[in-house]
């Protein structure tokens, strides 16, 4: 990642707390037996893995989980399985409410007293004293968020990753490491099991599996089918000849399906974050839009009626697409930003709660009620959702970023996950374009199979994670000197620079946005595969060196930037 050892040092030892230090740590505990494979078995090869991890294995796999709230259950029975052998396992979640989870779950499996909690909201005193337990061996079993990919854990024998394309796992701080790629290089250093789980699939977890370094852990077609609601569609001809979707923002079937499942239980609504910013994408196909030189997105000049990449910044004036053949471009927006009110007046006699950025719930009864929740604000429903709506799909597959389709999948198949099963009338809805990739995964409910195609295309375009990129940005002078004095590798690529776009005031800043009032450049670098080591030493001697000189200008510098366009 081009970073310092001090850089690594600051994420990976919490601060120093000497009333905790004085406190002497519990002597470890006899290992546990092994446990029962329990739900695991629900998976093809899920029993044997948790053999292989109590007989002293090193087992790595690419698990995808059925839909339900099992999942934390099957991580602890992991972890039990690896402490019954004497050896430690280390687990890393996105947030604090998937923390909670897997926290209740070793307790429930392991008992009181085996596992440790690393989260930054346990406080300076608490979380220094259960990092100094896991350092002396009085525990060797941990779960937190991203920083505890650092916790030195005894012998260890298992790290766990629960769903690795949530951006939580990325540490924003230098050297901004992904929570993935440390458990990666730690599973390899120490020859200890992987386990990278998610309800979806990244493109990284499908390499993975592709490159035959983990094998895939996944159920039966038929286990798949019994599990999962069912995924209906709403597209954008279907809204067209609604007249209740041109009306009220929300078409006939959502109405039907919110009333039958106000029935039985809660209804989930998940309304996209306000805020992207749209792309553009063919008419009448809607494939995205990309320069014919780099392969970057394009976007619409202010005051022109030329395109500009995002990438390399040549300009494109006879744009045509390569899929279809159309010339005319579309521009994705969200949509529906009363959906809260509009269910609330439709629905009087029903409660409606939300849950986002002000507040985030973690649970809800299972009476019914409207909540209504931002993407990866979901709070889980006691019995299970009896239905879901996923409104303005566009709103979440037009964001400028390399990412989109996967993203969106991946957020729609964790709502979904809440949702009861198809055979006692979970239903999901989604207002979406339904001959689109990222939909036509969730009616399949195959997240496995978009990864592997999307893997398939960002290797004939040269697109990580096939290819190695760095994004380095800064003032245009000091940009310049850094590039000047860099020694890349022979087959590095340079594309930019480009104007980096101004920060937004408040807290919609965008990440890699520059000071405010300040104008900076950016140029991507890209190498092939096997160039990755190098460009980032290359990098990391320039930015020593560059210090070193007294370089007062900030250049930044990041290794797969997770929002390139």
């Amino acid at each position: 990642y081009a970073g310092s050892l001090a850089d690594v040092l600051q994420l990976a030892v919490p601060p120093r707390n000497a009333r905790a230090e004085k406190k002497p740590s519990p002597e470890p505990l006899p290992p546990p037996p092994a446990p029962d494979a329990g739900s695991w078995r629900r998976y093809e090869r899920g029993a044997g893995f948790l053999e292989a991890l109590a007989s002293g294995g090193a087992p790595r796999a690419v698990w995808t989980a059925l839909p339900g709230p099992e999942w934390a259950d099957e991580v602890a029975r992991a972890v039990a399985a690896t402490l019954s052998c004497g050896r430690g396992a280390l687990v890393v979640v996105p947030d604090g409410r998937a923390v909670a989870r897997v926290d209740a779950a070793l307790g429930a499996v392991l008992g009181e007293g085996r596992h440790a909690v690393l989260t930054a909201d346990a406080g300076p005193e608490k979380r220094y004293r259960e990092w100094l337990g896991v350092r002396r061996g009085s525990v060797r079993a941990v779960v937190g968020t991203r920083a505890a990919m650092f916790a030195p854990v005894r012998d260890l024998g298992l790290v766990v990753i629960w769903d690795d394309g949530d951006s939580s796992h990325a540490e924003p701080h230098a050297p901004q490491p992904h929570a993935r790629d440390v458990l990666l290089l730690r599973a390899a250093h120490d020859k200890c099991a992987f386990l990278l789980g998610s309800w979806s699939c990244t493109v990284e977890a499908a390499q993975l599996v592709e490159s035959g370094w983990a094998a895939p852990l996944i159920a039966g077609r038929e286990q798949v089918r019994g599990a999962a609601p069912l995924v209906r569609t709403v597209g954008d001809g279907d809204l067209a000849r609604d007249e209740a979707a041109r009306a009220a923002r929300l078409p006939s079937l959502a109405w039907q399906v919110v009333r039958e499942g106000l029935k039985s239980g809660p209804v989930l609504v998940q309304v996209p974050r306000r805020g992207y910013v749209p792309r553009l994408a063919c008419e009448r196909c809607r494939e995205p839009a990309r320069c014919r030189h780099c392969a970057g997105p394009l976007e619409a000049s202010e005051g022109t009626s030329s395109l500009t990449c995002g990438w390399c910044g040549q300009e494109e004036s006879a744009w045509h697409c390569q899929e279809c053949g159309g010339f005319r471009l579309r521009a994705q927006v969200v949509g529906a930003r009363r959906t809260a009110e509009e269910l609330g007046r439709a629905f009087p006699a029903v409660p409606v709660r939300t849950s986002g950025r002000e507040q985030v719930l973690d649970t809800v009864p299972g009476a019914p009620a409207l909540v209504v929740s931002t993407p990866g604000a979901e709070p889980v429903a006691e019995g299970g959702y009896a239905a879901a709506l996923l409104l303005d799909g566009w709103a979440m597959l037009g964001r400028p970023d390399l990412r989109a389709g996967e993203d969106a999948l991946r957020r729609w198949i964790a709502a979904a996950s809440l949702v009861r099963p198809q055979g006692t009338g979970g239903t999901v809805v989604i207002v979406a374009e339904p001959t689109l990739r990222p939909v036509q995964a969730l009616v399949r409910w195959d997240p496995v199979g978009h990864a592997v195609r999307e893997l398939s295309e960002r290797a004939e375009l040269g697109f990580p994670p096939v290819s190695r990129m760095a994004a380095v940005s800064g003032a245009p002078e000091a940009l310049a000197g850094f590039l000047a004095a860099v020694e890349l590798p022979g087959d590095a690529e340079v594309l930019g620079p480009v104007p980096v776009p101004d920060a937004a005031p408040g807290p919609s800043r965008r990440p890699g946005a520059p000071p405010p009032g300040e104008h900076w450049e950016r140029v991507l670098v890209r190498v092939p595969p096997g160039s990755g080591a190098a460009l980032a030493s290359a990098l990391k001697h320039a930015q020593a060196a560059r210090m070193a000189r007294g370089g007062t200008e900030p250049v930044r510098v990041r290794v797969d930037p997770p929002d390139i366009g």
